[in-house]
């Protein structure tokens, strides 16, 4: 499986949202950065994301996206091969 990492906060309703979908389609880790505890982390995941908002989910070298588009690529199938592929 697939390493999966995830910029986040504390109190952030997506990111638990997000993590409840990842672990029940069997991610067992989460590496979770967290971006309000870190600001040189909120400045690196906007570099690389090219966004403000939490949750950033990257599944292996894959930018995801957020909760929305973790949960459109579910619904369209995608996340369980994109988690397995090698």
């Amino acid at each position: 499986m697939q390493a999966v990492k995830m910029y986040t906060t504390a109190v952030c309703p997506y990111c638990v949202r997000a993590k409840q979908l990842l672990k029940s389609k069997g991610v067992e880790q989460i590496e979770e950065i967290r971006i309000d505890t870190d600001p040189a982390q909120r400045d690196h995941m906007m570099q690389i994301t090219g966004r403000r908002t939490v949750p950033q989910i990257y599944v292996g070298e894959t930018h995801v996206g957020g909760c929305d588009d973790l949960m459109a690529l579910d619904a369209k199938g995608g996340l369980v091969p994109l988690l397995q592929a090698a």
